[in-house]
């Protein structure tokens, strides 16, 4: 199975993205979030990649990153929920917002996203609860947000394969040690804490 791709990215639209790869052109289903992380056509990108096989189609979902994939994988195994709704889940709110209400049983916020009805977010809830990653703490969730730079630097440790937290945390640590506030000197402070 693919389980990943590195190439030139030939186009990206917010539900696809085409990546050359020696030659052969891989149609990849992506997220949003996926989408607004990927760099400008004609870049080099790598996509972390699930490959779903039917009786009739073979088909390629592409993640940024290994969490977003792994929250994939869990979507759909949830039954009534198949990859395209699963990419819609993860579109429609951010992986970690979307953690948050799974395991708040915030059925509110759920039920917000295109395709997803009452009963198919309480099933959600109720077959993935005991399921997501332990949660790392409401402290977490009220870290300050990151500036516009910070975020920058934020895309590029994501593109270049760091998970977000442990590049979130990088990035938090290097402006802890007081690097300046531009993106060269804080996106090489944070590579070297995050390695």
């Amino acid at each position: 199975m693919i389980a990943l791709l590195r190439g030139t990215l030939v186009e990206k639209h917010p539900n696809q993205a085409i990546l050359d790869v020696g030659g052969v052109g891989y149609d990849v289903t992506i997220p949003v979030s996926t989408f607004s992380g990927l760099p400008d056509a004609g870049a080099t990108a790598l996509l972390r990649i699930h490959t779903h096989v039917r009786e009739d189609a073979l088909a390629l979902y592409g993640f940024l990153t290994q969490d977003e994939k792994n929250l994939f994988e869990k979507l759909i195994g949830v039954s009534g929920i198949g990859p395209s709704l699963a990419v819609k889940v993860l579109s429609g709110m951010a992986a970690p917002e979307l953690l948050s209400a799974l395991r708040h049983n915030e059925l509110e916020k759920l039920v917000r996203i295109p395709g997803i009805g009452k009963k198919t977010a309480e099933r959600m809830v109720l077959e993935l609860r005991d399921k997501l990653p332990a949660p790392s703490g409401d402290a977490a969730e009220a870290l300050p947000a990151l500036s516009g730079l910070q975020d920058d630097v934020l895309s590029a440790l994501l593109n270049l394969g760091c998970a977000r937290p442990a590049a979130e945390t990088a990035i938090r640590k290097a402006r802890a040690a007081g690097v300046a506030e531009e993106f060269e000197p804080l996106f090489r402070k944070a590579l070297e804490v995050v390695r």
